[in-house]
């Protein structure tokens, strides 16, 4: 693939997946690394004049009083690094990882974080040559940023900890570093800070777990009008007159999209004047539920589309002619000047609560397709609900129990992600000596968000394969070319059930089949 040129301005969600997932080698602009370079020097000055900026000549946290000077400096950096190293639990996908490093470069990439450009440089060379640190999950409360875990990347930087090679085992980074060729950072002056302050962490993870429930909600309206047309609902719901009248955007695109997958059904036109004047909420609300979740993925998307191209470490430098004044002077501890008039500012940057807000919402929204999704899958199995479908779906009910046990699995399933939708964002708790007194729980919220994508993705895959269940017992009766073609990529990796077997394996399948995009494809 071509080389991705980052300058921390316009890196897109689907360039972080492909670096993430498809290996897509990455290198700093030249213009970038004039802006990265400009910075650097703010610091330097500072530096050489010995005057007093937060993590650069003193210590952090509650030990900012701490003055820190000469050679210390250096030493200083890689305590900062060590101590911060202090994640546990399992670590983070090789993917997640990935997209950690590349977030990370890219917004040092800004030229405010007075970094040398060899600190992106070097991340860079670890992405394009496949070295991937050790990142425990968990360890970070979403400020200053996910200390813990962008630590655990740093520290393999310099060459100490651990990395995973390609089977996901664990291997001492210095080790990965020479077998790469990538020689290890001695860092300098606010190098350390810049590299473990920030969202990247809950940001990364948030991404890909986004870009997956986008192709999720696709997928959902897809597999869910197979379900309708299974069980001969009718489309009258989904007219255009209707939406418009409540003109959401995800509203009106499901209800385009549920049209589009009906159309030309010869199991809708077998029915289509029939008694039923309307179906229940699970089939006619579709676009009403799918669609929210649609513009709650647009808002997630908004939001971190912006926090991907910002700078999100402390503090930040500002070279002179960069610095325009908007507010009163600054404390002499929160503002340091430096080499052409440039300044280096304490903020908060580094503080996760949008991207913490977004995880949250985006898994209350995933909750609830999920729970919509078992829903209809109630109504396909259970023998009141199936408008004349073999109970369970069972050939031979009574001596095969078909899609009885299924609907307990997505049951369990949903009900996992109400306790898991809860919002980590409304908690906080105190650290660092009551300095840092309130926080966004932004890691928290994102790794409960991954559960929840597989838990809703595996959901789907239970009511998918029991709407192409379904539809095998209508036959002769077709569906739509749109949902023939849907069930034939179920159909791909499952066969249809004629007695009971074992499903697991099916599910996974399944899974595997929406999480591809698949599924998605037939409303193209």
């Amino acid at each position: 693939m071509k080389a991705l040129h980052i300058n921390g301005n316009d890196l897109t969600l689907e360039a972080v997946r492909e670096v993430a997932v498809e290996r897509r080698p990455v290198l700093l602009d030249p213009d970038a690394r004039t802006a990265v370079d400009r910075a650097r020097a703010v610091v330097d000055a500072l530096v050489a004049n010995n005057q007093v900026s937060y993590a650069i000549t003193t210590g952090v946290g509650k030990l900012s009083d701490v003055r820190i000077g000469g050679e210390q400096i250096r030493e200083m950096q890689v305590n900062l690094v060590r101590s911060h190293a202090v994640g546990v639990g399992e670590p983070l996908s090789i993917a997640e990882t990935r997209a950690m490093m590349l977030l990370r470069a890219n917004s040092l990439s800004k030229g405010y974080s007075g970094v040398r450009a060899a600190i992106i440089d070097t991340l860079c060379e670890m992405l394009n040559r496949g070295v991937t640190p050790m990142v425990p999950s968990q360890g970070s409360v979403g400020a200053s940023g996910d200390l813990a875990p962008l630590a655990h990347l740093a520290l393999a930087l310099i060459g100490e900890g651990e990395c995973l090679d390609e089977q996901g085992g664990r291997i001492p980074s210095a080790e990965a570093m020479k077998r790469a060729q990538v020689k290890p950072l001695v860092l300098e002056a606010k190098e350390a800070v810049s590299l473990i302050n920030g969202t990247q962490g809950m940001l990364g993870v948030g991404i890909l777990a986004l870009l997956a429930a986008e192709t999720l909600v696709d997928s959902a309206d897809v597999i869910g009008a197979m379900t309708l047309d299974a069980l001969k609902g009718t489309d009258v719901a989904f007219d255009a007159r209707i939406h418009q009248a409540r003109p959401h955007a995800g509203q009106l695109k499901t209800a385009e999209n549920l049209r589009r997958m009906l159309e030309s059904s010869q199991i809708r036109e077998s029915h289509r004047d029939c008694d039923r004047v309307q179906d229940a909420y699970s089939l006619r609300c579709m676009p009403q539920v799918h669609g929210a979740v649609r513009d709650t993925l647009a808002h997630c998307r908004e939001v971190m589309e912006t926090e991907v191209n910002s700078a999100v470490d402390n503090p930040l430098v500002f070279p002179g002619k960069d610095h325009v004044g908007t507010g009163a002077p600054a404390r002499p501890e929160e503002r340091s000047s430096g080499e052409g008039g440039g300044d280096i500012l304490s903020g908060g940057n580094f503080h996760g609560e949008p991207v913490a807000f977004v995880l949250d919402f985006l898994a209350i929204a995933l909750s609830a397709l999920a729970g919509i999704s078992e829903r209809r899958l109630e109504r396909l199995v259970n023998p009141a609900l199936s408008e004349g479908l073999p109970p369970f779906l069972a050939p031979g009910a009574g001596l095969n129990s078909g899609f009885m046990m299924p609907q307990v699995t997505a049951a369990a399933l949903v009900s996992e992600n109400k306790v898991l939708a809860h919002p980590a964002s409304v908690d906080s708790i105190t650290t660092s000596g009551n300095k840092e007194d309130y926080v966004s729980m932004g890691m928290g919220a994102a790794l409960k968000l991954k559960r929840i994508v597989e838990n809703t993705r595996n959901a789907m895959a239970i009511e998918a394969m029991a709407a192409a269940q379904a539809l095998d017992f209508l036959a002769p009766l077709k569906t739509s070319k749109r949902l023939q073609q849907a069930h034939a990529a179920i159909r791909a990796v499952c066969p249809t059930m004629d007695k009971d077997r074992v499903m697991y394996q099916d599910f996974a399948r399944i899974a595997d089949v929406i999480a591809s995009g698949k599924v998605a494809d037939a409303l193209l």
